[in-house]
């Protein structure tokens, strides 16, 4: 997943950078739970960390499981830890559903 849309591709720019490496772009909120669209996977149980893209805001998840798609990414699912009404209100905003 590129960070960035230099060539003009419909791929999405990441929204969150991992700690131990990759991005992951958020596809919904509801609440704690999120979902995400990752460049690497991380077991049921795992607690993940990663700075929002441009920001020094740190998001802690749980992961519930990652899935692979067709094309080389996971559908990770999981639930915000400590994340504050303002963060998740932020993260909610940055998915498809909720872009105009």
């Amino acid at each position: 997943m590129a960070p960035g849309d230099e060539q003009g591709t419909s791929e999405p720019a990441a929204h969150l950078v991992w700690a131990k490496g990759g991005v992951a772009t958020v596809l919904r909120v509801d609440d704690d739970a999120i979902v995400l669209r990752s460049s690497t996977p991380a077991p049921p149980g795992a607690r993940l960390e990663a700075v929002l893209t441009g920001t020094s805001t740190v998001v802690k998840i749980k992961s519930h499981g990652s899935h692979k798609e067709a094309d080389g990414s996971f559908t990770l699912k999981g639930r915000l830890i400590d994340a504050t009404r303002e963060l998740r209100d932020r993260l909610s905003l940055l998915a498809p559903a909720a872009r105009p």
